[in-house]
């Protein structure tokens, strides 16, 4: 099944509802939106790989189309009108638990969880060190999963 969504997509609906942001807390966004939407849809929001980068997870595509910006406050390309009731309801528990919190906090807060972890450790990446490991969407859902699990208990 294809998706029918992208990252652009993703990124302007968050842009929609908290406004202009850094490029840094954007990606980190996304990349919540699409674990969280892996556990609690059981599918991702788009197809866009997502890598490991030293500053946590980026999505290379966004990052070619903010590239030399500090802020975003729009993105190009993308159509808000082909999200899902459930897509827009999943984005919007991200932004609830996530929204508010700072580029470093949140980029802090990948760097203690395995899916970065895992996918610098397959790469034999050190810490600080650039490089382009992918994020493994079953990395993502079984770890986010879960957490979900130990919030339960």
């Amino acid at each position: 099944m294809k998706i029918r969504t992208n990252v652009f997509d993703i990124a302007q609906y968050i842009l929609t509802k908290l406004g202009a942001m850094t490029t840094w807390k954007l990606q980190k966004l996304c990349y919540y939106c699409q674990a969280w939407s892996l556990v609690w849809d059981d599918k991702p929001l788009f197809e866009q790989c997502i890598e490991a980068w030293a500053n946590g997870p980026v999505i290379p595509e966004l990052y070619k189309q903010h590239r030399g910006q500090f802020t975003i406050d729009h993105v190009d390309g993308a159509d808000i009108t082909k999200l899902s009731k459930m897509q827009k309801e999943t984005i919007e528990a991200v932004l609830s638990l996530y929204g508010d919190k700072t580029s470093a906090w949140l980029s802090a807060l990948t760097h203690r969880e395995n899916p970065w972890k895992f996918a610098r450790e397959r790469e034999d990446l050190s810490l600080g060190e650039r490089g382009t490991a992918e994020i493994l969407l079953t990395d993502m859902a079984e770890y986010y999963e879960a957490l979900c699990g130990e919030q339960t208990l």
